[in-house]
């Protein structure tokens, strides 16, 4: 038997603007449900270059001014997985938005703030109960004048 460790990911809210990149994850244990771009850390990996590589792998985009703004702990007992999920902000930088996953992410599509999609995934819903002002966390922490864009 394998021992159970919790594993970590890396959310990225990539914004553009007011808007908010979601993607409609495909699941096969329950609903599609609406995820940020986003992986498992490698070992050796900064958070920040995780953040760059899975919006590239998954988005086909790239982003820029990445900051730190929290993370959830969440246990899934029907899938026995257990997440720790760090979640970045970050603005997008260019590049044309398209699904590089198929068989992973059915959509990517740009949300106005304040209409989000439903349903959203666990750790998101998780992360906005801790947070329920994404967008003026993300304007609020870090993010040069400059970037706005």
């Amino acid at each position: 038997m394998r021992e159970k460790r919790p594993h970590i990911g890396v959310g990225v809210m990539v914004w553009q603007n007011d808007r908010l990149l979601l993607g409609k994850r495909i699941s096969q244990r329950g609903p599609n449900a609406w995820q940020f771009p986003g992986g498992h850390l490698e070992f050796g990996e900064s958070i920040e270059s995780c953040a760059r590589r899975e919006v590239a792998e998954e988005a086909g985009i790239a982003i820029r001014d990445v900051v730190p703004q929290g993370y959830t702990n969440d246990v899934f007992i029907e899938a026995e997985r257990h997440y720790v999920t760090l979640f970045v902000s970050a603005n997008y930088d260019g590049g044309d938005l398209r699904v590089m996953e198929p068989d992973k992410c059915e959509q990517w599509q740009w949300f106005q703030w304040g209409h989000l999609p439903e349903p959203l995934f666990v750790p998101i819903k998780n992360f906005l109960r801790q947070y329920p002002d994404l967008y003026k966390m993300h304007y609020d922490r870090g993010i040069p004048s400059s970037a706005h864009r």
